[in-house]
């Protein structure tokens, strides 16, 4: 189980721009998909949110090695997907991620921290 994650989250498309930002999602999946079949990343997984309030409308959660992972938004590729859904939707953001044992070692060491500083 992956210990790492890349939490790749949008808000609503643009006004007029929906059409597009179906497509640039297609692009996202089968982008992913890709990663995924070269062994890049573990997994992905998707949500769409139902209204609430928020500006966060759905999210993909990228599940893999940290190494691989923290190289993966530098490359080209990923930079264009990013760039592509940011014309189409609103508040994009790719943000790292800790899953599963993984939150364990990071609460371990704010443990440390707040002990420290308390």
């Amino acid at each position: 189980m992956a210990e790492a994650g890349l939490f790749i989250g949008w808000g609503e498309p643009y006004p007029g721009r929906e059409m597009a930002s179906i497509k640039v999602f297609e692009e996202a999946v089968a982008y992913w998909g890709t990663l995924q079949a070269a062994g890049q990343i573990e997994r992905v997984e998707y949500a769409v949110l139902g209204a609430h309030g928020g500006d966060l409308a759905g999210f993909a959660l990228l599940h893999g090695d940290p190494e691989k992972l923290a190289r993966l938004p530098m490359t080209p590729e990923f930079q264009r997907v990013v760039q592509r859904a940011g014309f189409c939707v609103q508040n994009i953001g790719v943000v790292r991620a800790w899953l599963g044992a993984g939150v364990m070692g990071v609460m371990a060491g704010y443990r440390e921290v707040v002990a420290d500083l308390m």
